[in-house]
């Protein structure tokens, strides 16, 4: 049976248009006690970019673009986001925030190609439309998963970002926390990879998904020697084990002896990208990251795909409160099995921007009521949280 369509957006709501009178972007950078690691680079900080967009008749919205690596990204995109794309888009009329996302989407697709950052400029670009529909939501004065269309507002979660050093100690304080599915982070030493997760599986019931992000760490031929080691731990899916630019065939050569669902996509650019990985058959779970690429504009369309074909929704995310709580509108209005990504490591800029995360029920999480994405950041707050940091 083939799933539902996706709802379409209430277009009602944003009849009265869109003029941007001002687009301001906001760097904050939280010490992390922990330091995050990947296989490819370790984050000794939290920073995040904010976004606060408002209209000609005072509507206000906020948005955040992802900027985690390289240290100073967030710092790079603020500055991209005040000298290029505010510029496209400030004191022009647009009937919706599609209209205003391929505006700036177009404007910049050869300077993008000059620059050689298409990734830089599709996160800025990404930021601003996550404010234009968080804008819209308020000014309607409805959830933002309401304005789309949708009318779940319980969301699933799951504890991701869980480091190698000793997981089983987070998973089991993530559990407590009343999480019930967990990332591990893996592709650094194949015994540990190993005995981390053969600790978590035997201590979590067989009920509770495990799941396992190699972070683009393995070559193919990596890959196909280490899944029959990880046949064991039943896992609910494996993400990113071969880099972002393998080809589609090498991904179909691992999906054949594959045991468990392949997940990626917080690493494709662009809806062709996605439309090859949906086309391969090659995933079971389709990852895009909001804050990333598309923002909500770009990836509604691709969102109806994944859901049409019968593959997962889980929306990739790992940064501050204000996209994590879009995305979890995003994914409650989307419906599906989907879960969310919460990082279970800690972040002042998280847990400060996402009241609901403070209640995870049985694992799941339940939006308020509130206009759009439901928060209002309080920037002196914010700052004091994050005095003494420091730049890498």
């Amino acid at each position: 049976m083939q799933p539902a369509p996706l709802p379409r957006p209430d277009t009602s709501a944003l009849a009265l248009g869109i003029t941007l009178e001002s687009l301001c972007a906001y760097v904050f950078r939280c010490p992390s006690p922990v330091p995050v690691r990947t296989s490819f680079g370790v984050m000794h900080d939290r920073p995040a970019l904010l976004v606060r967009a408002q209209t000609s008749d005072g509507a206000v919205g906020w948005g955040e673009v992802w900027c985690n690596f390289p240290a100073c990204g967030a710092e790079h995109r603020s500055r991209l986001l005040d000298t290029v794309i505010a510029p496209l888009l400030l004191n022009t009329s647009f009937d919706s925030p599609q209209k205003a996302y391929a505006h700036a989407t177009a404007r910049t697709e050869v300077l993008a190609l000059q620059t050689g950052e298409p990734g830089p400029l599709a996160q800025v670009i990404a930021g601003v439309d996550l404010a234009l529909w968080d804008l819209c939501a308020r000014r309607a004065g409805m959830p933002l998963h309401l304005l789309l269309g949708g009318g779940n507002h319980t969301v699933p979660v799951y504890a991701s970002g869980i480091n190698p050093d000793v997981p089983l100690a987070v998973v089991q304080r993530m559990h407590a926390a009343g999480y019930r599915a967990f990332k591990l982070k893996i592709g650094f030493d194949d015994a540990q990879d190993l005995t981390n997760l053969h600790a978590v599986r035997q201590w979590l019931k067989p009920e509770h998904n495990l799941m396992a992000d190699v972070n683009q760490a393995w070559s193919l031929a990596k890959a196909q020697s280490m899944l029959p080691h990880l046949a064991y731990f039943e896992l609910a899916w494996l993400e990113e084990p071969l880099r972002a630019d393998s080809s589609m065939a090498a991904w179909q050569q691992l999906k054949v002896v594959a045991s468990m669902p392949l997940a990626a996509g917080e690493n494709m650019l662009g809806s062709q990208a996605f439309d090859q990985g949906i086309a391969s058959g090659a995933f079971g779970v389709i990852q895009p990251d909001i804050a990333k690429w598309g923002g909500i504009s770009g990836t509604w369309p691709v969102i109806q795909s994944i859901r049409a074909q019968g593959l997962r929704y889980c929306p990739h995310f790992l940064g501050a409160g204000v996209g994590l709580m879009a995305s979890a509108h995003v994914l409650a209005a989307a419906g599906g099995d989907g879960l969310l990504e919460v990082d279970a490591n800690d972040n002042a800029l998280r847990s400060m921007l996402a009241p609901p995360l403070a209640h995870v029920r049985d694992g799941c999480i339940t939006l308020d009521a509130l206009p759009g994405i439901g928060i209002e950041p309080n920037l002196e707050a914010l700052a004091s949280a994050c005095e003494g940091s420091t730049s890498s």
